[in-house]
């Protein structure tokens, strides 16, 4: 476990001007505390990943910023409006958006299909045409329904239906959960052609392999907490302690 000097430690500003900043967030499942005062920030264009154990508070944080976790308190601000007062129906119009780890594919419904619900909520949303550009394989999907599909094709699917959207600010937990190594390569070649078009990414990830392939920055989470924050360019430097960190 991290002392409390480390716990303590102020999370390292982006270079940039942050698009997400997140301070003291606080959040429950019912009366299970689970939040206690996590603290980052994202500049705009820029890709970060939440990074901890099974438990620690990841998924958790992101679906705080979205407004799924309905007990929640603390500042988030997003393109510097304050958040944490709005439902996710609110935060998703204003440009955020969220991928789950379950991915929540209409298992009846087809790749098409799936592609085709999610409302443009702000202008900029991709076409199907652009989803299948980047995502090859599900174009040759087209009519399966989403029990047919590999678990990397729903993946593919999950990210390709937020981006119709025409959201800023993609949350992405455990992309590669799963997913065979060719998979987890396309998946990061997608993200890092989202970060070149100007998407901004928030991706929770335990393969910090990964995870170093396509951030530009690493927030530890403990307990609740980000005990730590690593620049990309310092991962080596540092490994000792994120193996310590995440038990790797």
């Amino acid at each position: 476990m991290a002392d409390a000097a480390l716990a303590a430690k102020p999370a390292a500003p982006p270079a940039v001007t942050p698009l997400l900043r997140v301070e003291g967030l606080q959040g429950w499942y019912g009366e299970s505390h689970v939040l206690h005062g996590v603290n980052f920030e994202v500049g705009e264009g820029e890709v970060v990943t939440l990074l901890g154990r099974n438990g620690a508070g990841k998924t958790t944080t992101l679906k705080a910023v979205m407004g799924i976790l309905s007990k929640r308190s603390g500042s988030v601000a997003f393109g510097g409006r304050e958040t944490i007062r709005l439902p996710s129906r609110a935060i998703a119009r204003m440009g955020i958006a969220y991928c789950p780890e379950e991915r929540a594919i209409f298992s009846s419904l087809s790749v098409e299909e799936n592609l085709m619900l999610p409302p443009e909520v702000r202008p900029g949303g991709l076409s199907v045409a652009q989803v299948f550009e980047l995502f090859p394989n599900l174009k040759e999907r087209l009519s399966s329904q989403g029990t047919k599909l590999s678990g990397g094709e729903q993946q593919m699917l999950a990210i390709g239906r937020i981006l119709r959207t025409g959201a800023r600010l993609l949350l992405l937990d455990e992309p590669t959960e799963g997913l065979a190594p060719v998979i987890v390569q396309q998946i990061g070649r997608t993200i890092a052609r989202l970060k070149d078009e100007g998407f901004t990414i928030v991706l929770v990830e335990q393969n910090f392999h990964f995870a170093a392939s396509v951030a530009d920055r690493h927030y530890v989470v403990e307990q609740g907490r980000v005990i730590d924050t690593i620049p990309n360019g310092e991962l080596n430097a540092n490994i000792d302690k994120l193996h310590a960190y995440l038990g790797v």
